[in-house]
């Protein structure tokens, strides 16, 4: 099979198994929150980010609110997680510019939202497929990198470079979906630091599967 059969049938046994997994973990009641959370997630796990946003969103219940403050005014609930002053600091600017230029509304376009302080085009996928269902293209994170090369759809560990790779053989439908469904998986047998070929639903397909190669 041509590559983007493979991933054809990677994405289809990937749902098969994960398909209850298709939506992010972050905790979050509109795009704002989803926004914020996503920014404090990087290098960070989502269980420590829904440790500490619940009390946040509740004390700071919009953006506006999160608008007027210093960004040392966060620190009591983002202390725990890693590099929470740049974070902080990054939440208050978004704050501000989309108070500012965006008459408080999240932007539902990639072009805006990487303009927005601490956000990249991984934070924007995440917004806007799972906030607005929108797909305009594939959020990276390191599980994905993990994933994308051991499968053989990319070479790079770049995450701009992986994703141009990945929407040259995904369908545009699976875009926002593809991303849960590498989490899921690196999250189960494909770690980065041990992959379990024997339990993986791919094995039989995958080209760095210790099984299918055993077998040939």
């Amino acid at each position: 099979m041509d590559k983007k059969e493979y991933v054809r049938e990677v994405i289809k046994l990937l749902k098969r198994r994960y398909g209850k997994e298709m939506h992010t973990s972050l905790k979050h009641r509109n795009a704002w929150e989803l926004l914020v959370s996503t920014i404090l997630s990087a290098q960070a796990t989502d269980a420590s980010v829904n440790k500490i946003t619940p009390r946040m969103f509740k004390r700071y219940r919009s953006v506006k609110s999160f608008a007027e403050l210093r960004p040392s005014d966060l620190y009591r609930y983002t202390r725990s997680i890693g590099l929470y002053r740049s974070k902080s600091k990054n939440i208050v600017r978004a704050a501000k510019m989309i108070t500012g230029e965006f008459k408080g509304r999240v932007p539902e376009s990639m072009d805006l939202l990487v303009r927005i302080p601490g956000v990249g085009r991984k934070t924007a996928n995440v917004v806007l497929y799972n906030a607005f269902g929108k797909s305009e293209g594939i959020a990276i994170d390191t599980h994905c990198i993990t994933v994308a090369n051991r499968l053989g759809i990319s070479r790079s560990r770049n995450p701009r470079i992986i994703e141009e790779d990945m929407m040259k053989v995904v369908e545009r439908k699976d875009w926002g979906d593809v991303t849960h469904l590498f989490i899921a998986l690196g999250r189960d047998t494909c770690t980065a630091r041990k992959k379990l070929c024997g339990e993986c639903v791919l094995n039989r397909i995958c080209k760095s599967s210790t099984v299918l190669h055993s077998n040939n």
